[in-house]
């Protein structure tokens, strides 16, 4: 839908398509759900190849990563949208509601981020617990 109609809208006497920012906004878009599939599909292959419980890092990060991408990628194309992306014109406020309620869903942000840095800090411990105090 952004892109749609980031080249069907004029503002300024131009599309909206011509306009950097636009044009870093729908390639930073496209990044970020690309990253949110690839963390979607190894936390999947995890599950599937060593269970949910070696995965659980993996799953945390997900549940972080993709609401935080889709309330960011709807918020830029609402601001594409201008005043009818807020409206009931387009379905994106629907869609920004319902991606923010997603990181709710399962527990704060900050409770998986919180697994998330302990599990990581984990690998690094060294193997005598006194001699990091050396």
């Amino acid at each position: 839908m952004m892109c749609r109609r980031a080249q069907s809208r004029v503002a300024f006497g131009k599309r909206v398509s011509e306009q950097g920012v636009t044009l870093e906004r729908i390639a930073e878009s496209r990044i970020m759900i690309d990253q949110a599939r690839w963390l979607v599909l190894n936390a999947a292959y995890m599950m599937d190849t060593v269970g949910n419980r070696a995965a659980k890092k993996e799953i945390a990060m997900i549940k972080v990563a993709a609401p935080n991408m889709a309330c960011q990628v709807i918020d830029w194309a609402i601001q594409v949208h201008g005043g009818g992306g807020v409206s009931d014109d387009f379905p994106l406020a629907a869609a920004y509601a319902a991606a923010r309620t997603l990181r709710f869903a399962d527990g704060p942000d900050e409770v998986h981020r919180e697994q998330i840095g302990k599990l990581e800090l984990g690998r690094y411990q060294p193997a005598d617990p006194i001699a990091h105090r050396r």
